[in-house]
C-alpha cells in the first residue's frame, strides 16, 4: 500500500508536466486543426532558458529562493513565448491557405531546426543544476517504507492547479477567450464579425508556449538535468496525452497528461522500466480502437 501510494504521488507529478505541454497541442489543434510538432522543442527551450537564468543568478545559493524562482519563471516564459510566436509566423501563417499537409511538414522541419539550433548553441552534453527546493515530509509509513512528499512536488501541484484555474478563467471569461472560441468554431465567420483571426492564432501559440515554459522549469527543477533531445520524447508523450484525453479538449489534455504520468510511474514500479514507453503507446492504441475521440473528445462534425 505504501509503495503504491508513493508511485501515485510520483505519477501525478509527472502527469502535471505532460498535461501542461499537452494543452499547447490541443489549443493549436482546436483553432487551426493542425498539430504543432515543434511544441516539444518549445518546451525544451524553456528548460534551457531555466538553466541559463539559474547560472546567471549564481547557482542554488540564492538570497531569496521564491524571488529567484519567480524571476526565472518570468524570464523563461517571456523568451519562450517569443519562440512560440516565431514558430507561428514562420511555419504556419504563410501556409495557412495551403493544403493541410504543408503546415505539418513545416512544423516538423521547425522542430528539427530548433533541436539542432539548441545543440549548436548549448552543446550536446547534458546540463545539470543543483537542487533548489529541498526537503519534504513523511505522510505514511508501512513496514519501514516511508511515503514522502517533497516540497518541490507540492510546488509543482500548486503551480499547475493555479495555472489551470487562471487559464480556465481566461478562456471562459475574457474577450480573448471568446475570440479563441469563435475561431475554433468558424474562423471565417469570426473574421466577419470583427475578430482578428491572425492575432488570435498568434496569441494561442504564445499561450501554449507560456505553459510549455512552465513545464520546462518544472522538469529542470524536478530532474536536475536536461539535454537538447528532451523535447522530442516529452512532446510525443504530451501529444499522446492530448489524443488520449480528446484532442481539442483542454480538460482532456490535462486528464490525458495525468493518465500518461500514472501509467509510466506504475509500469516502472511493477514491471520492466525499459518498456514503459511501449505500455504508454500501447494503451493509446487500445483507447483509439474502442474510443477514437479520446475520453473527453467530441466527434468532429463535417461542415458542408
Amino acid at each position: 500500500m505504501a509503495y503504491f501510494l508513493q508511485q501515485l504521488i510520483n505519477g501525478l507529478t509527472l502527469g502535471a508536466i505532460y498535461g501542461l505541454i499537452a494543452i499547447g497541442y490541443t489549443m493549436v489543434y482546436g483553432i487551426i486543426g493542425m498539430i504543432n510538432f515543434a511544441h516539444g522543442e518549445i518546451y525544451m527551450i524553456g528548460a534551457f532558458l531555466t538553466v541559463i537564468c539559474f547560472v546567471l543568478l549564481g547557482g542554488p545559493e540564492f538570497a531569496s529562493v521564491p524571488l529567484a524562482l519567480l524571476l526565472i519563471l518570468v524570464v523563461s516564459m517571456v523568451f519562450t513565448a517569443a519562440y512560440g510566436w516565431t514558430v507561428e509566423r514562420l511555419a504556419y501563417r504563410p501556409l495557412r491557405g495551403s493544403f493541410r499537409l504543408a503546415p505539418l511538414i513545416s512544423a516538423i522541419g521547425m522542430s528539427i531546426a530548433l533541436q539542432n539550433y539548441v545543440q549548436i548553441t548549448q552543446g550536446a552534453r547534458v546540463k545539470p543544476i543543483q537542487p533548489v527546493i529541498r526537503g519534504g515530509f513523511e505522510v505514511f509509513n508501512q513496514g519501514g517504507f516511508a511515503v514522502q512528499i517533497s516540497y518541490l512536488q507540492i510546488f509543482i501541484w500548486i503551480l499547475t492547479i493555479g495555472l489551470m484555474m487562471g487559464f480556465t478563467y481566461v478562456i471562459t471569461q475574457t474577450s480573448m477567450g471568446r475570440q479563441q472560441r469563435a475561431c475554433e468554431q468558424d474562423r471565417k465567420m469570426a473574421s466577419l464579425i470583427g475578430v482578428n483571426v491572425d492575432r488570435t492564432i498568434s496569441l494561442t501559440f504564445v499561450i501554449g508556449a507560456l505553459l510549455a515554459a512552465v513545464a520546462g522549469l518544472i522538469t529542470t527543477l524536478y530532474y536536475g538535468v536536461i539535454d537538447f533531445y528532451i523535447g522530442f520524447l516529452a512532446g510525443m508523450k504530451a501529444f499522446t496525452a492530448a489524443v488520449l484525453g480528446g484532442i481539442g479538449s483542454l480538460p482532456g489534455a490535462m486528464l490525458g497528461g495525468l493518465l500518461i504520468g500514472l501509467i509510466e510511474a506504475f509500469w516502472s514500479a511493477y514491471f520492466t522500466i525499459e518498456y514503459k514507453d511501449v505500455a504508454t503507446f500501447g494503451i493509446l492504441v487500445l483507447v483509439l480502437i474502442f474510443k477514437p475521440t479520446g475520453f473527453l473528445g467530441k466527434p468532429e462534425v463535417e461542415k458542408v
